[in-house]
């Protein structure tokens, strides 16, 4: 295993390599306790619209070697009617988030089985924030209540409750890092 290096994302390798780790941490993916235990991702992203995204505001990778073994998707608002799943989301961000305060989402955050524990999850937001902190204020993103793993591990590192809010028979947690 080579050391975990921290970059933003320049070739469509790293892009496919992406797609492939959100395949597989789909809740279609992984069995229901797998899911409870070790967290999953909920929205399926296609290459085209990836490649957008980290054109507008390119994504954090997490790597070892030329692997790429964790990412979080870096998503500028104007992407807020791509996704339908996260329409809610945009909808809650307006009513909580002054609209002179500049924010961007974190669109997605993974972190390969074989490298978790390793303080990927911190590193990588260490690294969105390094990347983005003098152009925007904050990064929102927002958790499904069913993934206690994952809501745990942003509270760990600062995150704070905006608002939570029901959609699509799901209960979310809208969060900021300031």
């Amino acid at each position: 295993m080579y050391p975990i290096s921290y970059t933003k994302v320049s070739s469509e390798d790293e892009l496919l390599q992406v797609l492939e780790l959100q395949k597989a941490n789909l809740p279609s993916a992984l069995s229901e306790v797998e899911s409870g235990q070790e967290g999953f991702v909920t929205v399926v992203h296609s290459l085209a619209l990836l490649r957008r995204m980290n054109d507008r505001c390119p994504h954090v990778l997490a790597k070892s070697g030329n692997n790429v073994v964790g990412y979080a998707l870096s998503m500028h608002p104007d992407f807020s009617r791509e996704i339908d799943i996260l329409k809610p989301m945009f909808r809650e961000i307006e009513k909580a988030v002054p609209s002179r305060e500049p924010y961007l989402i974190m669109g997605q955050i993974c972190i390969d089985k074989a490298y978790r524990k390793q303080g990927i999850f911190r590193g990588l937001y260490h690294k969105m924030l390094e990347y983005y902190q003098k152009e925007y204020q904050q990064i929102i993103t927002e958790v499904d209540e069913r993934n206690q793993r994952s809501l745990k591990a942003h509270y760990s590192i600062g995150f704070k409750e905006l608002s939570r809010y029901q959609s699509s028979g799901r209960y979310w947690h809208l969060i900021v890092l300031k």
